[in-house]
């Protein structure tokens, strides 16, 4: 089975030359880093915690258009502008996992796409 392109309307548009997500041979979900774009293209320049809310939303709308969920993920990677942050993006990230959550790495960057504070991808197994 061939890699398959993931895209739904129900999140942002890829904002450069690649995909929402990729299905690997019908059972590895890549999710593309998410911002607080909606689907419509708004950009939530809010904090931090109103951001992460639309980035797993919009995650959360990619998985389901892969026919995964997030129990389906296995590995995300978060990048924050400021480490600072750390405690509520966590309390957010939280919400969407429950009693297992997947492994995960959380990196300070420099910038990321439209000023967001935060971008989250993910990695699904279905």
């Amino acid at each position: 089975m061939p890699n398959t392109v993931i895209h739904t309307d129900n999140a942002p548009a890829a904002i450069g030359p690649y995909s929402q997500a990729v299905s690997a041979r019908g059972r590895m979900v890549f999710c593309s880093g998410q911002v607080a774009l909606t689907a419509d293209g708004v950009f939530l320049d809010e904090d931090v915690a109103i951001q992460t809310r639309q980035v797993m939303n919009n995650l959360g709308e990619v998985l389901k258009a892969a026919e995964a969920s997030f129990a389906s993920v296995v590995k995300t990677t978060i990048f924050l502008t400021d480490l600072g942050d750390y405690a509520a993006v966590n309390t957010v990230y939280a919400e969407y996992f429950g009693d297992a959550p997947p492994a995960r790495a959380a990196i300070q960057v420099s910038a990321l796409p439209k000023n967001a504070k935060v971008e989250i991808e993910a990695i699904a197994v279905v």
